[in-house]
């Protein structure tokens, strides 16, 4: 049976620059490397999340950018229900969601779409600087 999610794979160009990215910026530790690929996770995380990929054979005809479909929560993940669908959606305390992306913006990530407030919480979109875009809320 799956019990998790070990890491996911980010398309670089660079994956030692994309890797020290994400240590300034985020405040991810670099766990190693391994051929083409860097290991980074946010501190205290018990798993790594993510697997910055070089170039390679397996990426055929894919390239770095573009939505990923990557949530970064902020904080304690809770579940709430969309008023419009009923859905029942994972999210993040909107105040935590909020600070993260103030401190981010105010470092210097740029964010393909600015915080916004729904029914169920907030969110944001940030792209790394290889066009990688992932929601943090």
């Amino acid at each position: 049976m799956i019990s998790g999610v070990g890491s996911v794979a980010v398309l670089s160009r660079d994956p030692r620059k994309l890797a020290r990215w994400y240590s300034e910026k985020l405040g991810f530790e670099i766990l190693g490397e391994a051929g083409h690929t860097i290991y980074v996770r946010p501190k205290g995380a018990q798993n790594v999340l993510l697997h910055i990929c070089g170039k390679c054979d397996s990426w055929e005809n894919d390239k770095p950018g573009g939505r990923t479909g990557i949530w970064l929560h902020c904080g304690k993940v809770s579940m709430n229900r969309d008023a419009k669908t009923g859905q029942l959606l994972p999210f993040s305390d909107p105040s935590e969601v909020e600070k993260t992306f103030m401190e981010l913006k105010g470092s210097g990530v740029e964010f393909s779409e600015e915080l916004t407030t729904t029914d169920w919480g907030k969110y944001a979109i940030m792209r790394d600087p290889e066009g990688n875009e992932f929601e943090i809320g």
